[in-house]
């Protein structure tokens, strides 16, 4: 064979490779999450395995006896925006286009001018979950869906999966100054890493915290979500579910409320009372 020839045949070979790279970036782009999401249903990856990385490398991690919920009365808040904004500080998410807690207005088929606001939901069926390929995202005994950062892969997934978009991608390293605090707070847990998807936590630090100190979070400040806290109207309410008597519970007794896109199966544990009280 010709020198020529050789030349020629790797030149070939080549452009191959080359064209096979460009249509597996391209493919992977449009199509990573559906064919994840058929990769999970079985095997290894199954939505059951995974779930249990999280969970046995976070063992004991949030009590079994009491189960976190959050309600969200639509009829009281005015959209002052405060709990955007202590969520902002306390979380330190100095970035807006970050925020793990939005608002936004809203009206009503019948007309009706309403602000809503929207945390993680912490859902009990939660697919943000079942898609994480290393557990970085996991249900805790006390319905809290958390993350670790640390094993966070960076692959977006729950992202994608996240049916209320919920969950942010941190695309650059932030080092600005958090121009929400001190006005609204004081960071009070470490700023995520460049590359990760963050969300809102509950403020699980200051939950496990306020437990272990024998406070009682929806009750005590120091134990209670920051958006929680800072709401001048009593709009946001948390507590235990499993307590009859926690400001949850008694709440959800008084009046009806709803949750969003109840269809879906996802069993959210944030729930909404509705901008007018006799619809």
């Amino acid at each position: 064979m010709s020198e020529k020839s050789e030349k020629s045949k790797k030149k070939e070979k080549k452009s191959a490779l080359l064209n096979r790279r460009d249509f597996l970036k391209i493919a992977g782009v449009t199509g990573a999450a559906v064919l994840f999401t058929e990769v999970i249903t079985s095997g290894p990856l199954s939505a059951e395995a995974v779930q249990g990385i999280g969970a046995r490398l976070h063992a004991g991690e949030g009590a079994t006896d009491n189960e976190w919920h959050m309600i969200i009365d639509l009829a009281k808040c005015i959209g002052c925006n405060y709990c955007v904004w202590a969520c902002q500080a306390v979380n330190d998410v100095s970035d807006d286009s970050m925020r793990w807690n939005v608002g936004f207005p809203e009206r009503t088929e019948n007309g009706q001018d309403f602000y809503m606001t929207r945390p993680c939901l912490h859902c009990a069926e939660a697919p943000c979950v079942r898609v994480c390929p290393v557990g970085a995202t996991w249900i805790r005994p006390d319905g809290i869906v958390d993350m670790d950062y640390d094993l966070c892969i960076g692959c977006r997934y729950c992202q994608v999966a996240c049916p209320y978009d919920a969950r942010r991608f941190n695309w650059r390293e932030v080092v600005d100054d958090n121009r929400y605090a001190p006005t609204w707070g004081s960071s009070e847990v470490e700023r995520r890493a460049r590359g990760v998807v963050e969300k809102c936590t509950f403020c699980v630090h200051r939950v496990d915290r306020g437990l272990a100190q024998g406070l009682t979070p929806g009750v005590d400040p120091q134990a209670t979500p920051a958006c929680v806290n800072v709401c001048p109207v009593g709009a946001r309410i948390f507590g235990d579910a499993k307590d009859p008597d926690s400001p949850f519970s008694r709440y959800m007794k008084e009046n009806p409320t709803f949750r969003l896109r109840e269809d879906f199966g996802t069993e959210p544990k944030v729930h909404y009372v509705r901008p007018d009280r006799r619809v």
